[in-house]
């Protein structure tokens, strides 16, 4: 039994004498996930809350990709541009990052804003209320910059606001 201690023991000094490449790739994912965080902060400070669309011209690449695009919005980072105005024109909100996860080259993001509906939002005439949303967003970077997106929001809050739903707290009340 002893001998078979012994050959572990071996096997692991070995491995920690000598990374395998693939360890050698991981020992630099901290740094890659930092610096990809940062890229998502920056999205979220400058060019949602701050509308520094110019931002997007240094952390997005030109051929982004946008697996769930607004109607008529193009894609690349143009069609980032688009995204960012459309959201600014039509509610004037104000993200709060609430969770940054990274792994690789991949970031999730959970999200809240708040803000006004100011602006027409896909045939919605603007009401002048305060709206909430909340969501989740997944990033593909290459290189430190955006190059996929992906998204989940829940809208339940608008649609509330604009009478194509239920107000959830007048309903609770009338029954009480």
């Amino acid at each position: 039994m002893a001998p078979a201690a012994a050959s572990q023991h071996d096997q692991s000094s070995t491995t920690a004498r000598s990374p395998r490449p693939r360890d050698k790739e991981k020992s630099h994912a901290p740094e890659r996930e930092i610096t990809n965080k940062q890229t998502i902060r920056t999205l979220y400070e400058e060019v949602l809350n701050e509308g520094r669309l110019e931002t997007l011209d240094q952390i997005a690449w030109p051929e982004h990709v946008e697996h769930n695009p607004f109607p008529h919005q193009s894609q690349g980072a143009e069609g980032l541009k688009q995204r960012a105005s459309m959201v600014r024109a039509a509610f004037n909100p104000h993200f709060t990052i609430e969770h940054v996860i990274a792994e690789g080259d991949k970031v999730a993001i959970m999200w809240s804003n708040q803000g006004t509906h100011v602006g027409d939002w896909f045939g919605f005439a603007p009401t002048g209320k305060n709206v909430a949303a909340h969501g989740v967003d997944i990033f593909l970077l290459r290189d430190g910059r955006l190059a996929e997106h992906w998204d989940v929001v829940d809208t339940t809050d608008f649609l509330v606001k604009v009478g194509l739903l239920p107000d959830p707290a007048a309903s609770t009340e009338s029954r009480r």
